[in-house]
């Protein structure tokens, strides 16, 4: 039988995705399990890695019992994982420590305040394009040092959580430089562990396994792994890389001058480059093709719409509803300003930020606060694309994903907002696809991935700035600039109140 299936796994944090995908980029068959977050205080937050491997079991069972002939058409495997996790494992393959903490626990912040009082900003850049962060593997490693020493001592090797699932799908300890990239322990300019780096933050240097190209293969799928999956040992399982850098290359944006909008509960803006952008407002990783995706965090996003839909609506109207109330208004608003930092601003000189609207008039009504609502969150983004874009300029054009990428209205506001074209891609399981266009590079199928993208990845009609509303944006975004600067006086005041 012809071996024309690529079978696809998504580490979540949520939970489990396995999915049979064409050669085209088609997803046939896809299965969730959800696990447990563990929260044992506050600002914690941990996974057991043996519920990962058993949610890939069954979801693989599952997803190749819904496809004729899918265990014999398998063609390649490849894992694609939430990021930062800290998995530890020993020789024999075993876990030293029942848990991980995961990309978003906090209680290494301790150890990101110390990593920022023994590096300048500038030498942490030059090493490796970020600054010290609680999220960083290299934190959450000196934590564990510090308070789990013996199941540091036990380990062989730090694990990501797509590697774990890996190592027991192969056997083979590697981590992809897409991880790497953002480990705080990588030095950006050989592609290797930074000997500096380690020297700074005390890592053993032996925990620290092979780092590898995300497109090339790891390793054969094991004979026990392919009892349990129900598979045919030997299979070619790739190296993989972290499920944001695979959404990237799922939804087309894997070359210099392309870039990602992801508007969720927030906005990550990703601008890909040939060079990391030194920045300390911007994030640089490594992307599955060895470009730099150049990225900042916004807390505004989708978060601006549930509150709306809360506070006017009391949750009876529908997020399609809301946005379409937005279109009876003008571009513009009427000259209304919203800032939409109603959670603060993590990155920011004012993480304490308010949100406000500005310019309010007795001829404003709901059509006009809800547009405002959308186009001030494009207006925080503009504020940081200029130190997002380097000495690039603006991207040809900006992919849609996510939540946000479901309003029009709000994707034409975006598109005029930072003049530049919107798309979105057909197939939102970008991380799916993404890791199907890693194993169509792997096995020859296309030359390289740019060409299984552009073949595997289909989009929707294009969005274009409207050039009236672009002339308008512009002459409000200087207005916006110094609402934003101006009114950072009077937050630690209302702090006091």
């Amino acid at each position: 039988m012809v071996r024309d299936l690529f079978l696809a796994i998504d580490v979540g944090t949520g939970g489990i995705r396995s999915a049979l995908v064409s050669h085209d980029g088609e997803i046939l068959k896809i299965f969730h399990k959800e696990h447990e977050q563990i929260v044992p205080r506050y600002g914690w937050s941990e996974q057991r890695p043996a519920d990962w491997w058993a949610g890939t079991v069954e979801t693989i069972n599952q997803v190749l019992a819904e496809v004729d002939g899918a265990a014999a058409r398998v063609a390649a495997i490849c894992a694609c994982g939430q990021m930062h996790g800290a998995v530890l494992v020993d020789s024999n393959g075993l876990l030293t420590r029942e848990t991980a903490p995961l990309w978003n626990d906090k209680r290494t912040q301790p150890q990101a305040d110390q990593l920022n009082k023994l590096i300048q900003p500038d030498d942490a850049l030059r090493l490796t394009a970020n600054l010290p962060s609680p999220a960083w593997p290299a934190s959450k490693l000196m934590w564990l040092m510090e308070n789990d020493p013996e199941a540091v001592a036990q380990a062989e090797s730090l694990l990501m959580p797509k590697d774990w699932i890996n190592l027991k799908l192969t056997g083979e300890y590697a981590q992809d430089y897409t991880e790497a990239s953002l480990s705080f322990l990588m030095d950006q300019s050989t592609r290797d562990w930074s000997d500096e780096l380690i020297a700074l933050t005390g890592i053993p240097r032996n925990l620290l396994p092979p780092i590898r190209n995300p497109s090339e293969i790891l390793g054969s799928l094991t004979e026990r792994a392919a009892n349990r999956l129900g598979l045919s040992p030997g299979i070619p399982v790739l190296v993989g890389a972290g499920d944001y850098p695979t959404a990237l290359l799922g939804s087309g944006v894997c070359g210099a001058g392309m870039g990602s909008d992801v508007t969720g509960t927030s906005t990550i803006m990703t601008l890909i480059h040939n060079n990391p952008v030194m920045h300390p407002g911007v994030s640089n990783l490594l992307e599955p093709s060895g470009n730099w995706g150049s990225f900042t965090l916004l807390d505004a996003g989708g978060d601006a719409m549930r509150w709306a839909r809360r506070a006017f609506h009391e949750n009876r109207r529908s997020y399609s509803e809301v946005a379409d109330a937005a279109t009876r208004a003008q571009a513009g608003s009427n000259s209304l300003f919203f800032l939409p930092y109603l959670n603060g601003e993590r990155f920011s000189n004012a993480p304490n930020s308010r949100a406000q609207f500005f310019g309010l008039t007795s001829g404003h009504g709901l059509a006009e606060l809800h547009r405002s609502i959308l186009e001030g969150v494009a207006f925080s983004v503009r504020l940081r694309l200029d130190a997002l874009q380097g000495s690039a300029g603006r991207p040809e054009r900006f992919v849609a994903s996510s939540g946000g990428a479901k309003s029009r209205l709000w994707l034409e506001i975006k598109a005029s907002m930072y003049n530049t074209p919107y798309v979105v891609p057909e197939e939102l399981e970008c991380g799916v696809v993404g890791a199907a266009i890693l194993m169509a590079s792997a096995t020859g199928k296309f030359t390289d991935l740019r060409s299984a993208s552009r073949h595997m990845v289909r989009f929707g009609d294009q969005i274009n700035p409207n050039p009236e509303w672009c002339e308008l944006y512009d002459r409000m975004m200087p207005i916006y600039s110094d609402l934003y600067n101006v009114s950072q006086q009077f937050y630690d005041r209302i702090d006091r109140l």
